[in-house]
């Protein structure tokens, strides 16, 4: 391999193994608040989850082969999930359009969020280097806006029900603040 080369690929390993934005977030730091628009135009705000348990998942990009299967592995398990008291929202670096499209597409009964500039992605750590694109990350969100969970290695056939089994333990393991607030 060249030596330019070498140079270029170690350049682009480490800027990949680093987060975008500063630290990581992990469980027990508080949830960025932020705003954005649903599928449908509607304007969003995470703020308006407090006392609900929420699953914030991030996809690269809607339509794609994985970003499929994790949204349908989503759309086929959300009453697990919703039976927890939980609710999903997906979000991608996509625009309202583009989600609006995949919503449809797939029938999907969950929210969807477009970040087009990425501002929401970043605030999350969930921004891959040099692109504008999510990586696959989910974070589960108890009632009080704290983080519970967060998975960076995410299986997209099987998170949906690997998410409604960890909000099930969380809660069984909850302080009694926290059930109070889920109530």
């Amino acid at each position: 391999m060249p030596r330019t080369s070498l140079l270029v690929s170690l350049v682009v390993l480490t800027a990949v193994a680093r987060p975008v934005g500063g630290t990581e977030l992990q469980a027990g730091q508080p949830a960025p608040l932020f705003t954005a628009k649903t599928q449908d135009g509607i304007g969003f705000d995470l703020a308006s989850r407090k006392g609900q348990w929420t699953v914030l998942y991030f996809f690269p990009k809607a339509g794609t082969p994985g970003c499929t299967k994790q949204a349908c592995a989503f759309r086929d398990n959300i009453a697990l999930i919703r039976d927890q008291g939980a609710d999903v929202y997906g979000i991608s670096t996509d625009t309202v359009e583009s989600q609006a499209a995949f919503h449809k597409e797939q029938q999907l009964p969950f929210t969807l969020l477009a970040d087009p500039d990425g501002a929401v992605t970043e605030k999350y750590g969930a921004k891959m280097p040099l692109l504008t694109m999510a990586k696959r990350w989910t974070f589960i969100i108890d009632p009080t806006l704290t983080i519970q969970q967060v998975d960076r290695d995410v299986d997209p056939a099987t998170d949906a029900q690997r998410v409604a089994d960890e909000i099930a333990r969380l809660k069984s393991v909850a302080p009694p603040n926290a059930a109070h607030a889920a109530q």
